[in-house]
């Protein structure tokens, strides 16, 4: 989730906030045969870390059609009762692509660690899930600037009654914590010294684990948690704040990936995007309003910062 970068604590909401929304991917994943879209009209394939202009944007505007990997989360990209990609990723995806020439685009769901993976392997076109923008995370694919920039929260029983605020609280007061798969969260919660950390699949499956008292709070970001209790009589949520690494702010600022080869395609990305924060951000509310976004999640904050 990338952008805005305040400090959440009171400070300006354009000051620098950090680097993570979840982990670095790791791990190898098993993909199924890579699929035919960024393979036509190329004439090679640039070796691994190597950038190169790329001319995927062709091809897509040719074919008329565009493939986005999610990740199955609520808000950020989701798969719809209709089918449809949609949430606060995929939404900004489809103006965008409209404008690029681009009509059609298709959500590829997968596990959150195989966009990356998924990404590089051509299963999609480009990651649509609000990936936190890290440096590690740069060193693999290329990001357009971030899109949000999000503050912590944790799911915990009805009235928190143990009064957890932070990730000190949790190690301080010897609960026990989860998070979800691959989440930036996990390392948060480590560099606070909490070494036993439950991962769960996602934010339902945290929410269960909470009100069965398996866990005592779930870490996510704001957003993810806030939807997550929604409705729910059986927990609630604790109020945003920002977590903390080696004694810095960690901000989670979120955006779109692209391979290392398509600096193009990126790059023609990345100026639709800045008109749509034109304005004070008018236009990009609108798209990620309805989703839950405001606009204290905004930010102008740029993938090149992010990735230091």
């Amino acid at each position: 989730m990338a952008r805005p970068h305040a400090n959440r604590s009171g400070t300006d909401n354009k000051s620098h906030r950090g680097f993570s929304r979840r982990s670095l991917l790791t791990g190898a994943v098993s993909l199924g045969a890579a699929g035919s879209l960024g393979m036509v009209g190329c004439s090679r394939v640039p070796g691994e870390g190597k950038v190169l202009g790329g001319s995927l944007l062709d091809t897509l505007r040719n074919q008329g059609s565009v493939k986005i990997g999610i990740a199955s989360e609520p808000p950020f990209g989701y798969v719809g009762d209709d089918g449809q990609a949609t949430g606060e990723a995929p939404a900004i995806a489809r103006v965008i692509f409209k404008r690029l020439g681009i009509d059609e685009v298709t959500p590829v769901p997968v596990d959150f660690g195989a966009l990356i993976p998924g990404l590089k392997a051509r299963q999609f076109d480009v990651v649509s899930a609000g990936m936190y923008i890290n440096p590690l995370r740069c060193e693999q694919v290329m990001f357009a600037d971030p899109d949000y920039l999000m503050l912590d929260a944790f799911i915990v029983k009805k009235g928190n009654p143990h009064g957890i605020k932070t990730y000190a609280d949790v190690k301080k007061k010897g609960l026990k914590l989860a998070s979800g798969k691959a989440y930036a969260q996990i390392d948060y919660a480590k560099a606070a010294g909490i070494s036993d950390v439950l991962v769960l699949p996602d934010q339902v499956a945290g929410l269960d684990a909470v009100a069965q008292g398996r866990v005592d709070a779930f870490a996510g970001t704001r957003i993810t948690v806030k939807s997550a209790v929604a409705g729910s009589g059986r927990v609630s949520a604790t109020e945003p704040f920002q977590p903390v690494m080696d004694g810095k702010p960690a901000y989670g600022a979120g955006g779109f990936a692209f391979r290392l080869s398509e600096k193009n395609f990126r790059d023609a990305f990345n100026k639709e995007l800045l008109k749509l924060k034109a304005n004070d951000y008018q236009e990009l509310l609108k798209i990620v309003g309805p989703f839950g976004f405001s606009k204290a999640d905004m930010t102008d904050l740029t993938a090149k910062e992010l990735c230091g």
